[in-house]
């Protein structure tokens, strides 16, 4: 049912409900799993993939300390790292690359900004043609 689950990444605390909850699900239903995190820093959003920050080393290296996570449970795995807005991002991802589930930690921490602005989920829900899996997620601090 699921083949392919694309699980996107915002390397908060957050990410553990999603982490976890996927990593049982691909094991049911023999999925291969790609972790997508999107870039969404100054250096990010002005030079994308040529970008080089502190911000961006710290991210790549959590992405493969996640793959490490997943392949160490016998779930093939890869890790992208996106450059931009992470909801236009992830509906382009999907758009192109294509996917059977997209599954996503929310925080729903910043109530203002949600209600004015839109969450990166329910944009990303509005606009895609695949299920979407959504958990609440603990932010540490």
């Amino acid at each position: 049912m699921y083949h392919k689950i694309l699980v996107t990444l915002d390397a908060t605390s957050a990410d553990r409900a999603i982490v976890e909850h996927v990593k049982a699900l691909a094991k049911i239903m023999h999925s291969r799993v790609v972790l997508l995190h999107v870039a969404d820093g100054w250096a990010a959003r002005t030079y994308g993939a040529d970008a080089v920050s502190p911000e961006l080393a710290q991210d790549t290296a959590y992405l493969e300390k996640v793959r490490v996570e997943f392949e160490s449970a016998g779930i093939p795995t890869v890790a992208e790292l996106a450059y931009g807005e992470p909801f236009r991002e992830i509906i382009t991802w999907v758009e192109q690359k294509g996917c059977d589930l997209v599954a996503m930690s929310v925080h729903g921490h910043r109530f203002w900004a949600d209600l004015f602005l839109g969450t990166t989920a329910d944009r990303v829900r509005h606009a895609i043609g695949v299920p979407l899996l959504l958990l609440r997620g603990k932010l540490s601090h």
